[in-house]
């Protein structure tokens, strides 16, 4: 009888999903674990970068952009609360570059997952002014990095790293967050994250195994 193997399994590499992202955005803030948690289920690596958002203020929008705007933290509260997230509505428009640069150091020193928490956590309690750096820095020094290094950070080579993100995102043609981009194609929203999965399956890169990641 004729002794068969059975063949090897070929393992695909790990690919990039990018995540353009910004702490204002509610939805952003609900993408960001579910995010990170594809790492555990498929071959691929999140990129994590920031993104500005550029938003109007309440007397510049019309009034349905008004409507607009209250239905969608409305709509945010629905799907955080499952979550045990609180999402409050900010009572100005926030300029996020200090925090987003923040995200950048904390990138740098492995630890954007548990900065990027606390950032969010506290922006939507009213807790943290994301446009201040010393606000910022208070957050940095909290999970035991140096604030001064952030500053420092704040005011050179995180000032480029941040420049170089948003001319990514132009190249990308990125004009809200969350958004995914897997081999240039745009999955636009948190729960855009389930067709992202089925994509990721299409492309064979389920992980069968602990060894696969």
């Amino acid at each position: 009888m004729q002794e068969t193997h059975p063949k090897p399994e070929v393992l695909v590499q790990a690919k990039e999903v990018k995540m353009y992202s910004d702490y204002k955005s509610p939805y952003a803030y609900l993408a960001f674990d579910p995010a990170f948690e594809l790492e555990e289920r498929y071959r691929v690596r999140v990129r994590w970068i920031p993104f500005n958002l550029s938003l109007k203020a309440k007397g510049q929008r019309s009034i349905f952009s008004e409507y607009k705007a209250k239905y969608s933290y409305l709509d945010a509260r629905r799907w955080a609360k499952p979550r045990g997230l609180v999402i409050r509505g900010p009572l100005k428009i926030y300029d996020t570059t200090p925090a987003l640069i923040g995200g950048l150091f904390a990138q740098s020193r492995g630890r954007l997952l548990d900065y990027s928490r606390r950032v969010f956590e506290l922006f939507f309690r009213r807790e943290l002014e994301v446009d201040r750096r010393e606000a910022v820095a208070e957050v940095v020094a909290s999970l035991g990095l140096s604030a001064q290094d952030y500053l420092d950070y704040l005011a050179n080579e995180g000032a480029q790293a941040y420049q170089r993100s948003q001319e990514e995102a132009a190249a990308d043609h990125v004009f809200g967050v969350p958004l995914f981009l897997f081999e240039g194609e745009p999955f636009w929203g948190h729960d855009r994250i389930p067709l992202l999965e089925q994509r990721l399956r299409e492309s064979g890169l389920a992980a069968t195994r602990a060894a696969d990641l």
